[in-house]
């Protein structure tokens, strides 16, 4: 296990509501992941990444923030926005596998390790902050 991945670390990225904001949150987990040297999760953490805020950039009106926190051998990976909506419940994978929306959450579901939701205010907005987990080991 390198030195850096001991001692626990987060980042938060604050993204407007726009596109873009995708590529930019994918971008930095990568860096973020490759600097602490877990080149492992890198790929699995992109795909998670991008299908959590592209949820909150394109069913939430406002600004949206990504999370990423590392902890005993396991890296969360978030994604807050201003909707105080629960998430529309993941559909079985086989089922929406052919479908250009609504798979997102399907794919978090059959690629972390756990993910959950939990309404949450910030700056006095509410809204919610959706989640998932990866295992290191």
């Amino acid at each position: 296990m390198p030195e850096n991945e001991k001692e626990p670390w987060e980042y938060f990225l604050y993204i407007p509501n726009d596109p873009r904001a995708v590529t930019v949150s994918r971008r930095t987990l990568r860096l973020i992941l490759t600097m602490h040297g877990l080149i492992r999760l890198v790929d699995v953490g992109e795909l998670l990444a991008t299908e959590l805020v592209s949820n909150a950039v394109r069913h939430a009106e406002g600004p949206a923030a990504l999370r990423v926190c590392w902890s005993a051998g396991v890296l969360r990976i978030g994604a807050w926005d201003a909707d105080p909506r629960p998430p529309e419940p993941p559909r079985p994978f086989g089922e929406c596998a052919d479908l250009e929306e609504g798979r997102g959450l399907a794919l978090v579901r059959a690629c972390a390790d756990l993910w959950s939701w939990q309404p949450l205010s910030r700056d006095g907005r509410r809204g919610k902050y959706v989640w998932c987990e990866l295992a290191a080991a």
